[in-house]
């Protein structure tokens, strides 16, 4: 009932985002394209289709490939603003968390930064780092003063934005129609088995909106076994209690649920910043429950690391078809050429 009252603002909020894509199609507003390959990992559903491990298999593929990287956020939840190249003194509140789970994991061998306007971001980066080959765009798909090279939209099994309304009533940042301007979707958090007909039947839905014929691929997650920053040893009999801060919980407990002995789950909004009470809630819990563990993900992880006994569920992207993992690393390879 409340979504059928909402309608009316969603239609409003759909006729504005509408207008300003037509300003961006007619090229009546500047949308840049830059002399080097930008591939943006975006969606067109508020959160929680995992972007953030898909910019990974990415950094992965490429790198295995030996480009010099570059990832561009906008650093969603920082407390700064501007253009900021991570360093050893980034923290969660000046880049943002997703950032900076990508700068400690590969800090080595890619650049890192956020920007809220990318098309002005994007000069920085590069003027700071010549030697950047490629970019790639995280959460950028509506941010349209930037013209990707290669978009890349995520839509998630349980939740396709063909099914959704936009914002109030839904969660879509846009109309469907913005699919039109993807290269590739993404199905993304799909169950582990998918028939023939259900795929073709998704596909069909989709290409409603999109261009003709596009590349449309499944994936889902595999979780790795759980670790932390000191190599102690996960103990998947002991006690343990969730803390989460991401858009859709869900998954991340059922998984730890099926496979460890799971007490209690402390949930947060997404990009949540943990304060000092926090902290001492979660210390509390363990000191009056001292054969207890934590485990948590890896983007909470990099804010909550300070507290003992604490462990983060590592992820990777899985296609569900070995060919189909095939035929999308050789189209990313072939986009950037």
């Amino acid at each position: 009932m409340l979504k059928i009252l909402l309608l009316p603002l969603s239609f409003l909020y759909q006729s504005i985002t509408d207008i300003r894509n037509y300003i961006y199609d007619k090229k009546y507003r500047k949308s840049f394209r830059f002399n080097l390959p930008v591939i943006n990992v975006g969606n067109l559903t508020v959160g929680g289709t995992g972007k953030t491990p898909h910019v990974e298999y990415l950094l992965e593929l490429l790198l295995n490939k030996n480009y010099q990287i570059g990832t561009l956020s906008r650093g969603y939840g920082r407390k700064t603003k501007g253009f900021i190249l991570a360093d050893d003194m980034a923290t969660a509140e000046k880049i943002g968390d997703e950032p900076l789970q990508f700068y400690q994991k590969y800090k080595e061998k890619i650049s890192v930064s956020v920007g809220e306007e990318r098309a002005l971001a994007i000069p920085y980066l590069l003027y700071e780092k010549p030697d950047i080959q490629l970019i790639i765009l995280d959460d950028a798909f509506q941010h349209r003063p930037v013209n990707p090279s290669f978009n890349i939209l995520l839509t998630d099994y349980k939740r396709l934005f063909y099914k959704d309304f936009p914002f109030p009533a839904g969660r879509l940042r846009e109309s469907r129609r913005g699919a039109k301007r993807a290269d590739v979707v993404i199905v993304t958090k799909c169950k582990d088995s998918i028939s023939v007909e259900e795929k073709s039947e998704i596909i069909r839905h989709i290409h409603r909106y999109t261009k003709e014929n596009l590349p449309i691929f499944f994936t889902n997650f595999l979780y790795n076994f759980p670790k932390n920053t000191d190599n102690d040893i996960f103990d998947t009999q002991k006690n343990t209690i969730l803390i989460s801060g991401i858009a859709q919980p869900k998954t991340f407990e059922e998984y730890a649920q099926k496979n460890f002995n799971i007490q209690k789950h402390f949930i947060f909004s997404d990009h949540h910043f943990y304060s000092k009470n926090d902290i001492e809630q979660f210390n509390s819990y363990i000191e009056k429950n001292p054969n207890t563990q934590i485990l948590t993900t890896e983007k909470d992880f990099t804010k909550l690391y300070i507290l003992k006994k604490i462990f983060y569920l590592p992820i990777q992207v899985n296609f569900l078809e070995n060919d189909e993992k095939n035929e999308f690393d050789k189209m990313i390879l072939e986009s950037i050429f």
